[in-house]
C-alpha cells in the first residue's frame, strides 16, 4: 500500500485526539490524526513525521498525519490501514497467507454478529470465519504490545468472537504491527491486564491469534511476515 502526495514535517503538538500541528517547510499546518489512540511515545515535539495531502478541498484540515519516525524506524499510525493491509494480504499469493487460509471464496469488510461488527468476514475451504483486526503502534525494545490504552471495546470483541465458535464459525484476532524490526508480540499487561487475560482465555477456547509484522518506509507499508506470540502473563516488575 502506497500513500500519495507525501510530505515530511516536524511534529509540534497534539491538542486533542483528532488534530496535530506540524511544521511543513517553515509553515505550521493543522493536520488530521488518523489514530485516536494515545501514541504518547511516538508523538513527541520535534520528531519527524509524514503527512498525506487530502484530495478533499472542502476539509478543514488539508493533511492527514500517517507516519512517525521513532529513532531509525518508520511507524505507521493510520488506524484505518490494518484492515486494508490484511485484505491485501489475504488476496495475495504469499506463503504466510497460504499457511492459514487456502481457497478463499469470499472476503467481506465489516460484518455484524451479535452485538459486534467484526472487521472482516471470510469464507475459505469449508469454513466461515470472523476476523477482528488490531493495529499495533506500541513497541518496547523490539517487542510489540497492544493496547496502548485500556480498551473495554477490545474485550467485548474478544468475548463475541468466543461466542461465534459455538455457532460453528472460525474466529481470529490478528494483530497488524505497523512497523518492522519486531521480534515478538505480547499483550500490554501493565496498561490493561484484563485485555491480556481475555486474549489468553480466547486462545485457549479456540480463537486463533496471529501477529503480523509490516515493512514500513516513507509513504509505503505492507505486511511482511508473522512474528512470535508470547502470551505469558508478566508480573508488575516486568
Amino acid at each position: 500500500m502506497k500513500y500519495h502526495n507525501i510530505r515530511e514535517g516536524i511534529f509540534i503538538s497534539r491538542p486533542n485526539r483528532f488534530i496535530a500541528f506540524v511544521e511543513l517547510d517553515g509553515v505550521v499546518e493543522m493536520c488530521h490524526v488518523k489514530n485516536t489512540g494515545r501514541c504518547k511515545e511516538l508523538l513527541v515535539p520535534g520528531v519527524r513525521v509524514f503527512v498525506e495531502q487530502s484530495n478533499n478541498t472542502n476539509r478543514k484540515t488539508k493533511y492527514d498525519l500517517v507516519q512517525v519516525c521513532k529513532e531509525d524506524k518508520y511507524v505507521n499510525i493510520d488506524s484505518q490501514m490494518p484492515n486494508y493491509l490484511l485484505r491485501e494480504w489475504l488476496e495475495g499469493d504469499n506463503f504466510g497467507r497460504r499457511k492459514y487460509f487456502e481457497n478463499i471464496s469470499k472476503i467481506q469488510l465489516e460484518k455484524k454478529y451479535g452485538n459486534s461488527r467484526f472487521d472482516l468476514y471470510l469464507e475459505y475451504e469449508d469454513k466461515k470465519a470472523f476476523i477482528e483486526v488490531k493495529g499495533v503502534t506500541l513497541e518496547e525494545n523490539g517487542v510489540a504490545r497492544f493496547p496502548d490504552a485500556p480498551t473495554e471495546r477490545g474485550i467485548k470483541h474478544i468475548c463475541e468472537l468466543e461466542k461465534s465458535l459455538d455457532d460453528g464459525y472460525e474466529a481470529w484476532i490478528i494483530f497488524v504491527i505497523q512497523m518492522d524490526g519486531i521480534r515478538e508480540f505480547r499483550p500490554n499487561w501493565k496498561t490493561h491486564e484484563a485485555f491480556g487475560d481475555a486474549l489468553v482465555h480466547a486462545k485457549q477456547s479456540g480463537v486463533h491469534v496471529l501477529a503480523l509484522e509490516c515493512s514500513v518506509s516513507k509513504g509505503e507499508i505492507y505486511i511482511k511476515n508473522e512474528v512470535e506470540l508470547n502470551l505469558t502473563k508478566e508480573t508488575e516488575e516486568c
